[in-house]
């Protein structure tokens, strides 16, 4: 069994002028965003035994908040950012571990989940991924190479709004 959460950066700063999109950081909000989905992590013992990340910045600072164990192999790829749900399920082929936590960006991100799952989440916001979403899916295949469109079972679903409001 494998399993992936798909995670969208946290929300990020727009007020920096002059910098490249690559380069815009997190704002405040997505800041606290990130800790919160950390925390859910951890209390639903979603501990990733590999992490897939953007290389953009905003990416990485989500993916810092989270406060996960530092050990964790981790490889950032610029492959990720801004990649279609189709590049992305290439870059997800080639992972190792059993568990899997790719943090990237909309819109092939949310491509991406809903093309990965046989049934979608009943959540209002799963139709358009907002910053930070998050979605545990559970693979039967053997290896991230077998792994195909339609083919994830939904183990839970977030966004950070939510759990910060709970």
């Amino acid at each position: 069994m494998l399993r992936l959460i798909l995670m969208r950066h946290a929300k990020s700063d727009w007020s920096y002028a002059g910098i490249s999109d690559h380069e815009r950081p997190l704002n405040k909000r997505g800041r606290a965003s990130a800790a919160v989905l950390g925390d859910w992590l951890r209390a639903n013992q979603y501990f990733p035994d590999q992490i897939l990340c953007s290389s953009a910045q905003r990416t990485g600072e989500t993916l810092s908040g989270l406060n996960l164990m530092p050990e964790t192999p981790t490889q950032f790829t610029r492959a990720l950012y801004l990649a279609e749900a189709r590049a992305m399920l290439e870059n997800l082929s080639t992972a190792t571990a059993r568990c899997v936590l790719m943090i990237g960006h909309n819109p092939g991100i949310c491509e991406m989940a809903h093309r990965l799952v046989d049934e979608p989440p009943l959540h209002a916001r799963f139709s358009d991924y907002p910053t930070g979403a998050t979605l545990v899916c559970d693979f039967a295949e053997p290896h991230w190479a077998d792994v195909t469109w339609h083919a994830g079972q939904v183990v839970d679903f977030a966004i950070p709004r939510e759990l910060m409001a709970a």
